[in-house]
């Protein structure tokens, strides 16, 4: 069954004899299209989407979850759950239908011994760091600070910490979830154990995560921060083997796009095409200047940021006010050629967009060290991840989605696989590529049991199990 608004249902006022049971039993704040919050509650982070919901509910708790969930269904009206809002779908809202607004769920719980946390879904990724950085601990999350945590997490999360520490759904012990019957459940190791396993890797496929127990893991010292370099093939290929031969404390993301104009770089560099590595090593610092030595050596550096710095420097300037849109593909890599790197070079100077980027990943580590069948992300032994990029005004959408799928068309590898959290809205066959055969018949399955007539579809949907 498929929900979709009925001609007879009007939420467009709160006040409405439909809506009132459900506002009368929730605790949370109702925002609809006559408020003068609605305005601002409905956008999301990509300027991709104008989408207009008929209601939007800032939740309390995860009873108000349970019950909008209920309320929604009875009256077959589409739902979508908003965490950070920056899904690569703008999947967050959905015009007529009715937005599930996680963001006032920002409890931070932390166990006596600090070996845990309980964090509510509406945190963001720099919220949560703020906080835990002050007790000399980490949690891998990705490389922006207002990406809301429940997106993030659901999918994967490859991040600065992808080789310490593996990815973010291997720091996660278990899940608050609402599922679609309305129960409110614990998922981990020995409760619920198939959907613990299908939370971490398989997105908002089964359920609405309310809160998520992560693992704290150690972080005494840390140097990170941004290397920049002239780039030509060889260094990018030399950043590359440098990454996979480098210790595991050390995470990076090598960036090739147009030096922005930052205070740091020499005013003729600015809008020239550098290679820009996001540095970030876990330990001490004698140790973090060794392993870095072998970047440094590539080329004379056109700036050096790297040093003892909070995690928290690692997120890049993100201007709230700014909502451009986003034009993104991704792909798995086993290596990055010489002919591989030049293809990049050609392409990043073939875009128009003023912010263009193609970010290599290089992984292993401890990601990699998980079986592959332990979650329902699935690529843990692939070498590299690679992101096209393009972020520029509405009017030039169409022509950045060009260039972004001809990246991944010369560049792209379906057979190697593809990170859910950076698919577009690019067709089921292309979810089906970010899921080996045996993954997605586990997942419809599981999807069949806790979601049989696919009420969370708002995402990269997997279909229940026949």
């Amino acid at each position: 069954m498929n929900y979709v608004i009925r001609p007879d249902t009007d939420l467009s006022d709160a006040t409405g004899l439909r809506l009132k049971p459900l506002l009368t039993e929730i605790k949370g704040k109702p925002i609809s299209p006559s408020d003068a919050e609605y305005e601002e509650a409905r956008t999301l982070a990509n300027n991709n989407w104008d989408h207009r919901p008929a209601l939007i509910i800032r939740v309390a708790d995860a009873r108000d979850v349970a019950l909008t969930l209920l309320f929604a269904q009875k009256e077959g009206v589409e739902i979508a759950v908003r965490s950070g809002g920056h899904s690569t779908c703008g999947h967050g809202s959905c015009p007529g239908g009715i937005v599930i607004d996680l963001r006032d769920l920002n409890a931070l719980e932390f166990a006596q011994d600090q070996s845990w946390a309980w964090a509510g879904a509406g945190l963001t990724a720099g919220e949560v760091t703020a906080e835990v950085e002050q007790r000399k601990l980490i949690i891998g999350f990705g490389d922006a600070a207002t990406v809301g945590i429940g997106g993030l997490t659901l999918g994967g999360g490859i991040g600065y910490m992808v080789r310490k520490h593996g990815l973010t759904i291997d720091s996660v012990l278990a899940f608050e979830v609402v599922t679609a019957a309305g129960e409110v459940l614990i998922a981990d190791a020995d409760n619920h154990p198939d959907l613990f396993w299908a939370l971490r890797g398989g997105g908002g496929n089964f359920g609405v995560v309310t809160r998520f127990k992560y693992r704290l893991n150690p972080l005494p010292a840390f140097t990170g921060g941004p290397l920049i370099l002239p780039v030509t093939p060889e260094t990018l290929t030399g950043f590359v083997a440098a990454a996979e031969a480098a210790p595991d404390e050390l995470s990076t993301i090598a960036m090739v796009m147009p030096a922005p104009p930052m205070p740091f770089l020499p005013p003729e560099i600015v809008g020239k095409t550098v290679l820009m590595g996001m540095m970030a090593f876990a330990g001490p610092t004698d140790q973090a200047e060794k392993a870095l030595a072998p970047f440094r050596a590539l080329a004379k550096p056109i700036a050096d940021l790297v040093g003892p710095a909070p995690y928290s420097s690692m997120y890049m300037p993100d201007d709230p006010m700014l909502h451009q849109s986003v034009s993104i593909r991704t792909t798995f890599m086993d290596k990055v050629t010489t002919a591989q790197a030049e293809n990049m070079l050609e392409l990043i100077e073939d875009s128009e967009a003023p912010l263009r980027m193609i970010q290599v990943r290089v992984m292993g580590g401890a990601a990699a060290r998980i079986a592959p069948e332990a979650t329902a992300f699935a690529h843990r032994q692939r070498k590299i991840m690679t992101v096209f990029l393009a972020i520029d005004s509405p009017e030039t959408l169409a022509r950045n989605e060009e260039w972004v799928s001809r990246c991944l068309k010369e560049l792209g590898d379906n057979a190697l696989g593809a990170y859910v959290n950076f698919l577009a809205d690019e067709g089921a066959q292309r979810i089906r590529h970010a899921y080996p055969e045996a993954t997605w018949n586990r997942l419809r399955q599981i999807k069949h049991r806790y979601d049989p007539d696919n009420i969370f579809r708002l995402n990269q949907n997997i279909p229940p199990a026949v």
